[in-house]
């Protein structure tokens, strides 16, 4: 008897610990899963080789795209702006904030979903320890998979695409306990906003600092590479 074919979703893969940890869902909860990473021009190039990688070691169908954001800037990841430390208890939204960002990667990741005949579409964002931007909240995910069918022929003909958001209501301590769990090495995905060419973190930065507490609060050693720790 022939198995079923397993349904196929699109992934968007950062290679960061927090799209790493959504493939690993994905890929339990049966999809096949195609990866879809945007090289945008970010400062942190160094995490497209990482996911890259991890696409290799899962055996996905790798997609990588282009489209330069340094173009339209307003952000410390393309632009020439400083990449600010940490500031604990900061509330207002930070430089790293790339403006349309996720609206951008979720339509190109949309576009490809059609092309293939799939509905789902897998984001690892989260809106619990994050860093504010506002298009990692629930309500533009929802917003999104109006506009999805709505502006695709799949969706006038009655198709439904949905965006998995796994992580929404995860900390970053559960995040790192969900990866394990699965077998993810957090040793091969890159967080840093300005992690060097060989992928060292810088340790200083706000995806650091996030990333640091997670394995604090989740008791697990932090494995990240960083730079002055390679330099001393």
């Amino acid at each position: 008897m022939t198995a079923p074919a397993q349904p196929a979703a699109v992934v968007l893969l950062s290679g960061g610990m927090d799209s790493a940890t959504t493939l690993m869902l994905a890929r339990d909860q049966g999809f096949r899963c195609h990866t879809l990473s945007i090289d945008y021009g970010q400062r942190h190039r160094a995490e497209l080789d990482a996911a890259a990688a991890l696409a290799a070691e899962y055996a996905c169908d790798h997609r990588l795209v282009a489209m330069d954001l340094r173009a339209i800037g307003g952000s410390a990841l393309t632009a020439d702006i400083p990449v600010p430390e940490h500031e604990p208890g900061n509330q207002h939204i930070p430089v790293t904030y790339v403006p349309a960002r996720n609206t951008v990667l979720l339509a190109l990741a949309l576009g490809l979903a059609e092309s293939l005949g799939a509905s789902d579409l897998f984001i690892g964002v989260t809106a619990v320890d994050y860093s504010g931007y506002p298009d990692c909240r629930p309500a533009f995910i929802a917003s999104f998979e109006e506009l999805a069918g709505l502006a695709t022929r799949a969706g006038t003909e009655g198709g439904q695409f949905r965006v998995h958001t796994p992580l929404i209501n995860l900390s970053k301590a559960d995040i790192i306990r969900t990866g394990q769990r699965l077998g993810l090495d957090y040793r091969h995905t890159i967080s840093c906003y300005q992690a060097d060419a060989q992928g060292r973190a810088c340790g200083r930065c706000d995806a650091c600092a996030l990333r640091r507490q997670g394995f604090a609060d989740a008791g697990v050693a932090d494995q990240t590479r960083y730079q002055q720790l390679a330099s001393a």
